[in-house]
Formats: C-alpha cells, sequence, structure tokens
C-alpha cells in the first residue's frame, strides 16, 4: 500500500487506469442495460417496471460501497497516515453521491406503481436519503477543510462515524416492518431468476468500473490542485 504513497508513483498508474475503466465500465454497463432493457422479459408481478432494477440496485450497491471506500481511506488516514488516503476519500464522495442520488430518483419512479406512491417514510428509503445527506455533509467538510488549511482529521473522523448509517441500510429491510422488499440476493443465495440476475450482475460490474475510473480521475484533479498550490507558494515565498 505504501508503494503507491508516492504521488508521482500513483499518477503514472492512475493515468494508465483512468481510460480504461471509464471506457470499459461504459461499454459493459451498456451492454447490460441494453440486455436488461430490450432482451429481459417482463417480470409476472412488477411488468415492465422491473426493467429499473437494473440501474437502482448497482446505484443502491454503489452508494453503500462509496461510504464504505470513504471510512476505509478515513481509517488509514487516521491511523497509518497515509498520505494518499484523505484525497481518495474525497474522490470517492462525489461519485458516491452521485450513485446514491440516482438510486433514490429510480427507487421512486419504481415506488409509484409498485406502492401507489412516490416516497414513504419506509426505514431502509430513510437511510438511503440520510446516506444522501452525509455524503453532501462531507463534501462541505472535506472541501472546507482544505480550503482553509485545516486539519483533515475533522472530516476522517466524520467519514468513519457516518459508516454506522451503511448497515442499518443493509439490515432496516429486515429489522422494521418495511414496504420494501427483502434482501434479494445474500451470501450465496440469489431469490432473483437467473434472467434477470446475470445482466445486474453484469450492469453492477461496469456501474464498479465507471465508479473506479471517475474516482481516479478526481484523485489526479485534486492531487494537481495540491501541487498547484504548493507551487503558488513557494513563489510567493520567493517573491
Amino acid at each position: 500500500m505504501h508503494g503507491f504513497a508516492n504521488p508521482a508513483r500513483f499518477l503514472r498508474l492512475a493515468r494508465w487506469l483512468t481510460a480504461p475503466l471509464l471506457l470499459g465500465g461504459l461499454a459493459i454497463s451498456g451492454a447490460a442495460l441494453a440486455y436488461g432493457w430490450f432482451a429481459v422479459p417482463p417480470d409476472r408481478l412488477m411488468g415492465e417496471t422491473v426493467r429499473i432494477l437494473f440501474i437502482h440496485v448497482p446505484t443502491a450497491w454503489l452508494g453503500m460501497g462509496g461510504w464504505t471506500m470513504i471510512a476505509i481511506a478515513s481509517l488509514v488516514e487516521l491511523v497509518w497516515r497515509h498520505p494518499l488516503a484523505g484525497i481518495a476519500a474525497r474522490a470517492a464522495a462525489v461519485p458516491g453521491a452521485v450513485f446514491t442520488a440516482i438510486c433514490l430518483v429510480t427507487g421512486s419512479i419504481w415506488g409509484r406503481p409498485a406502492w401507489g406512491t412516490w416516497w414513504v417514510w419506509d426505514g431502509r428509503l430513510t437511510s438511503m436519503l440520510v446516506l444522501l445527506f452525509l455524503y453532501f455533509a462531507y463534501i462541505a467538510l472535506a472541501g472546507a477543510a482544505q480550503r482553509d488549511g485545516a486539519s483533515n482529521r475533522i472530516p476522517a473522523i466524520f467519514g468513519l462515524v457516518g459508516a454506522v448509517n451503511v448497515p442499518i441500510i443493509n439490515r432496516s429491510v429486515v429489522w422494521w416492518n418495511s414496504l420494501h422488499q427483502p434482501p434479494s440476493i445474500t451470501l450465496g443465495k440469489s431469490a432473483i431468476d437467473p434472467a434477470f440476475l446475470w445482466p445486474l450482475l453484469v450492469a453492477a460490474i461496469g456501474f464498479s468500473l465507471i465508479f473506479g475510473g471517475v474516482m481516479l480521475a478526481r484523485m489526479r484533479a485534486l492531487l494537481a490542485d495540491i501541487q498547484t498550490e504548493a507551487r503558488l507558494r513557494r513563489k510567493a515565498l520567493e517573491a
């Protein structure tokens, strides 16, 4: 892990990986969505609305996965002082927030014909909305710390504390009486028909590659900003 603590070494790897991740993710997710929308038959109960599954479920996973990345990077920053950990956490926040927002929007579209309403204060929906607000708060907090030259410990601690919401989201349909369906995919089991399951998993892989590509691109941009700011400060001192 510390082998990539050198920003120059990391940037060489990131430049090589960013485009393949983005292009590969777009191709894979596009193919999976096209197959899911046009080739998969309608569901017996949900009809054509089942096709939202191929966007809604992967974005929900990545919304939770994004905050898990923030929590892990925050822990690494606090304990091991890895110089890229805080940058990785900041880079994961924006795509994580975008995927969470897409999850909420597609869930509402799915919920309208299924439940007869766009929104209910259900445990799963409410905890997912809280996750979106946590992303907004983290982005603002990390941006303020960077802008004011404050310690990165506060955003890192917030990233760890906010991770408490991830298992709440995951278990909400089990702990509380919920309109949201129970987990369809668990460890080693799936209640989803293979006709829907395989394009769903392929779409999840594609979206994950896009997430990784965007995250690397943002890390490169953040490092460039930091390096530019450092050069400007050196010039100001020399003047």
